[in-house]
């Protein structure tokens, strides 16, 4: 017994030394990131990276490093300083030729974020299912909330835990109707009343084929989405940006990306080479002209410029990252919300 004792003494010393060692040198040793903020400038045709350079300050500069004061940078991203360019007085009417406004700027700008961690995390089979034609301005939370199982659609009344029949057996025949397979592969949905408007959820049944659902004055609106031949679908994200130009992005199962227009029901191919939602984190910040796409994984942060039309590639380049992980003994990770050991 109190060889045992000992023997558990010292492995519970290894363990902790595997997991506190690695952690106090990254707390101590630990530097800030490296990759600034960049975004891509139509203007000037070239991306321009803003952040703090060790012994100069804050710099903005382009990949040939041509140095911008903050004035010409605001002239340059009219799209991103539009406040401060309203402020001075020196907005322009028109963009690369586009008639602007400081109202169309702030329509059309969107911002899209989702990191690993994201996608990695437990979730909790129940949605809520708002009503997107309510005919008032502000959005309402639903009293029920939506499961798919094999068998069909079930809403479950959130006060008595109780399934609403009716209701269920009208949103599974409409997409029964629609040749929806039992159960869902994946559910996309924004279920929160913080935005300006609603569009349900975007869902991949058992055989892979997209649909769209949501509830337009009390019921169901059910639409089949044609994708391209041999598209295999993989994770869905719906976007409900202001613009409403675009209904979600997909990737498939070969990390391509892409783009699910809005009532044309579109699905284009992006020039974004790869972007694997489980181990990668992606940032966009779109306008009315181009899209800045940054994808970053362990190894680099990849910028991406795409045209606002087509989501064709105008420009990209790389930065690499540098490690920042210490081998060791680790409970928690920036890939997951999990807390579990891991070496």
């Amino acid at each position: 017994m109190i060889r045992f004792s000992k023997l558990f003494f010292c492995l519970t010393i290894v363990l902790i030394l595997l997991w506190q060692l690695p952690w106090c040198y990254a707390f101590f040793a630990a530097k800030p990131s490296k990759i600034p903020f960049t975004l891509y400038s139509g203007i000037s045709g070239d991306f321009i990276s803003m952040g703090q350079v060790e012994g100069k300050g804050m710099q903005r500069r382009n990949q040939s490093g041509q140095v911008y004061t903050q004035e010409q940078t605001d002239s340059l991203l009219p799209f991103f300083y539009v406040r401060q360019l309203v402020s001075d007085e020196r907005f322009p009417d028109t963009i690369m030729g586009v008639a602007v406004t400081p109202r169309k700027v702030q329509q059309t700008n969107f911002s899209f974020r989702v990191n690993a961690s994201d996608i990695n995390a437990a979730k909790v089979p129940l949605y809520p299912l708002m009503e997107s034609l309510s005919g008032r301005v502000d959005l309402i939370m639903p009293e029920d909330v939506f499961r798919i199982t094999a068998n069909g659609i079930e809403f479950v009344r959130m006060k008595s835990n109780s399934v609403d029949e009716g209701k269920s057996r009208q949103f599974t025949d409409a997409l029964i109707k629609k040749d929806f397979r039992f159960p869902a592969r994946r559910l996309a949905g924004n279920p929160t009343a913080r935005k300006d408007y609603d569009e349900g959820y975007l869902i991949l049944d058992d055989e892979g084929k997209l649909f769209h659902l949501k509830q337009v004055k009390s019921r169901p609106y059910v639409r089949a989405i044609a994708l391209p031949e041999r598209l295999n679908i993989n994770y869905l994200f719906i976007t409900e940006f202001s613009d409403r130009k675009t209904l979600g992005f997909l990737t498939d199962t070969q990390n391509c990306f892409y783009v699910l227009n809005n009532k044309s029901y579109e699905v284009i191919k992006t020039g974004v080479a790869s972007y694997n939602p489980e181990t990668d984190g992606i940032t966009i910040f779109g306008n009315l002209i181009d899209w800045t796409v940054c994808v970053r994984t362990d190894e680099a942060a990849t910028y991406y410029a795409l045209a606002a039309n087509d989501y064709s590639l105008i420009n990209s380049f790389s930065l690499k990252e540098e490690a920042s992980t210490i081998r060791g003994l680790h409970f928690t990770s920036s890939d997951d919300k999990f807390v579990k050991p891991r070496f």
